[in-house]
């Protein structure tokens, strides 16, 4: 089962759904990690939770960041080191210097290739959070094979079958399920992780772009429950 798929008594007790657009290169997101990580233990059970891949690095040919003046490895290990100065979070930015992931893509498709065994949040968010370790801590490239199938190895158990993450990872179901994610995400314009797009019955959606403190996040969550309307305003 797509870990986007729900059941419907979830559904129908779930009034809000939301949906959290990352990348698991981005520092930002790493920097957001608890506040999500509280929403998810708080929440569970009352909003239907979706991810979405943001696939942020193609290759380092062809991105550009002109907001933060990153084109290339070294000014990414400059940028994680400005975040986790400024955030006061842990960030190891030698990565950048030593063995820089080439690209984003094989590790957005691993978590969906996670995702695929059972739905949403887990095990595709266990999978997510364990990546961002190894890359924003453990400094190891998340662009190699052999990395990506270490996490799953890690994460084994009775709920997490690693033959199965191994064939998902090449099948044809987590490569669509990704594709579907970019597709998603250039129909909605999302430029910047984390981003969180909150979805209330028979009312427009509302983004939230940017790092937000917990309290405001929560905040925010009550006010779309609630049926208020309001500005977010990007942070």
């Amino acid at each position: 089962m797509d870990e986007n798929a729900s059941d419907a008594s979830a559904t129908a007790e779930a009034a809000v759904e939301v949906t959290y657009y990352t990348d698991p290169l981005c520092p930002w997101s790493w920097a957001f990690e608890p506040q999500w990580s509280r929403f998810l233990e708080e929440s569970a059970g009352r909003y239907v939770v979706r991810y979405a891949m943001g696939g942020m690095i193609v290759d380092w040919r062809a991105f550009r960041d002109p907001v933060h003046s990153i084109h290339n490895p070294s000014q990414m290990a400059a940028h994680w080191y400005h975040v986790g100065q400024v955030m006061g979070v842990a960030i190891d930015e030698r990565l950048g210097h030593d063995d820089p992931p080439e690209s984003s893509y094989p590790a957005c498709l691993a978590v969906r290739a996670a995702g695929l065994q059972g739905p949403a949040p887990a095990p595709g968010a266990s999978y997510l959070r364990r990546l961002r370790d190894v890359a924003m801590i453990g400094r190891q490239n998340i662009a190699r094979a052999e990395v990506l199938l270490a996490i799953a190895d890690e994460l084994a158990d009775e709920t997490f079958d690693v033959m199965r993450f191994r064939n998902d990872l090449i099948g044809p179901e987590a490569a669509s399920a990704f594709q579907e994610d970019l597709r998603e995400i250039r129909y909605r314009g999302i430029q910047r992780f984390p981003t969180l797009v909150l979805h209330a019955d028979n009312a427009p959606a509302i983004a939230i772009v940017g790092y937000r403190p917990y309290e405001e996040l929560r905040r925010i969550l009550d006010r779309v429950v609630s049926g208020q309307q309001f500005v977010v305003r990007s942070h």
